[in-house]
């Protein structure tokens, strides 16, 4: 098995890692609603309802009030 030589130090590693950031996160318009939201997330419309996918997930209860 593989195993280092020597210890590396947390600031030699932090170091090495500061480069490996993330990238700016994709943003995706709904088809039906028109709605921006990141990619694989539910969201909500004007109205309150969640979607996910074009699809009504959970209906707002702002009509029974």
């Amino acid at each position: 098995m593989a195993h280092p030589k020597s210890r590396i130090s947390k600031q030699r590693k932090r170091k090495r890692r500061t480069h490996q950031k993330a990238a700016m996160p994709q943003i995706a318009t709904c088809q039906t609603t028109g709605e921006k939201h990141l990619y694989h997330r539910a969201y909500q419309d004007e109205d309150g309802n969640t979607l996910y996918r074009g699809k009504i997930l959970i209906k707002s209860d702002q009509d029974a009030e």
